[in-house]
């Protein structure tokens, strides 16, 4: 590991956070003599981030930890061409007012990681639709586009995978990048931003901005991006088969948030406890050299930690009380576990358990559902079930209409008959 002079470098090494960079030596002496203006993009596409995106929230809380001034940029300007890094086809264009409310959602999120307000390294945000609406077409491909070449634009992951694939790649997507560009562009001009943060599949834009600002203001600026994250079994950081793990409690509970980390995979929780909390080396370090038979301890600390952050120290300790309810006795509220609706009717009488303990993301395939069933680690109700081929009817739901289905002692979910 490259041995870093300036504070959040050394540390973000250590966490995890850096893939990729623009000339770190300079970027190291630089932030080694002192504080200076970072920022990362969010485009609008829904009303919540979910934990996808939390490593870019949590390097704007290294920033500013270590004295930098970050800036949120809400893309409500590129949202309506859409970013065709990562994506196998076009975005759905959203409405200007879907556009607005998503915007006004997801700015809520980051003031439970970060400070705002008007101090040095206060961060602030900002909307690019602020500059990016009034430019003049033609004057911004004279000023701007003349910067900017086909064939290397070409060759960028975002574009070179998509024509590889044969997939469209339309004309408005393949502005995005240089809008990106410009956008570091007006920062640099107007906050003197000189640093950019992002995902590894931002890197082309990322670079087409440090290249213009140099050439258009004869200045060095650098660029930054972290590890695309997938968990130890191969699957997309916030996706489960539950859906996305939203960063807001009304589009997802806290509860179900703490338990999706609480549900880490153990070769997971070193690498997770260092990116997603503010725990320091040595108590990271202590946690995960606890035996394989204590991992659950470390996994409870992520919870909770992560979940801290995010809903607040109220939010814990109303899960720990839900916890020992839940999982201490049998007849607890089970309002705040995560939930599937099942509907009966003449051409769908029954539901296989196997195929509900996978569909619940109690269990990731119907094998492995089998592997917990024989090992007599599921329950319904409570009671330990060793048939495999069991079949749940609409007479199981004839005393009550909600049934927990549990996987071990630590997973659940609430089986719930469809109104």
């Amino acid at each position: 590991m490259q041995e870093f002079k300036s504070g959040f470098l050394r540390e973000a090494a250590w966490r995890g956070f850096i893939h990729q960079g623009t000339n770190l030596e300079q970027l190291d002496s630089v932030m080694s003599e002192g504080s200076i203006t970072a920022y990362i993009g969010f485009d609008a596409t829904a009303k919540s981030l979910h934990v996808g995106s939390l490593i870019q929230i949590m390097w704007l809380r290294l920033l500013q930890k270590h004295g930098h001034k970050p800036i949120v940029v809400m893309g409500d300007g590129t949202t309506r061409i859409g970013d065709p890094s990562g994506k196998d086809a076009q975005r759905q264009i959203l409405t200007l007012d879907d556009i607005d409310a998503n915007v006004n959602s997801i700015q809520e999120i980051f003031s439970s990681y970060i400070t705002f307000g008007n101090g040095n390294s206060d961060a602030i945000i900002v909307r690019n639709s602020e500059w990016l609406v009034p430019l003049n077409y033609l004057d911004f491909l004279g000023h701007i586009g003349r910067h900017f070449s086909i064939n290397r634009m070409l060759t960028f992951d975002s574009v070179r995978l998509r024509l590889e694939r044969e997939q469209p790649l339309s004309f408005l997507e393949f502005n995005y990048m240089i809008f990106q560009a410009y956008d570091f562009l007006h920062l640099n001009n107007q906050y003197n931003c000189t640093l950019q943060l992002g995902g590894s599949d931002q890197w082309g834009n990322i670079v087409n901005g440090t290249e213009l600002i140099r050439r258009v203001n004869n200045k060095e600026a650098f660029g930054l991006t972290s590890p695309l994250l997938s968990t130890a079994d191969g699957k997309k950081m916030g996706k489960t088969a539950q859906g996305a793990m939203w960063l807001r409690a009304d589009m997802l509970s806290p509860f179900d948030f703490w338990q999706f980390w609480r549900n880490t995979h153990d070769q997971d929780v070193g690498r997770f406890l260092k990116l997603f909390t503010d725990m320091t080396e040595g108590d990271i370090a202590q946690l995960v050299d606890l035996d394989s038979t204590d991992i659950n301890q470390a996994k409870r600390v992520l919870a909770d930690e992560v979940t801290k952050l995010c809903h607040g120290q109220d939010a814990i300790q109303d899960i720990h009380t839900t916890v020992a309810t839940l999982f201490e006795n049998a007849g607890g509220d089970l309002s705040s576990l995560p939930f599937l609706e099942l509907g009966f009717t003449s051409s769908k009488s029954s539901y296989a358990l196997v195929d509900l303990l996978k569909e619940s993301g109690l269990a990731s395939s119907n094998s492995e559902a089998r592997r917990l069933i024989r090992g007599l680690g599921v329950r319904l109700r409570d009671h330990i079930i060793d048939q495999e081929d069991m079949q749940i009817t609409a007479t199981d739901f004839e005393q009550a209409s909600e049934i927990k289905l549990s996987a071990g002692r630590k997973r659940h979910v609430v089986l719930r008959l469809k109104s």
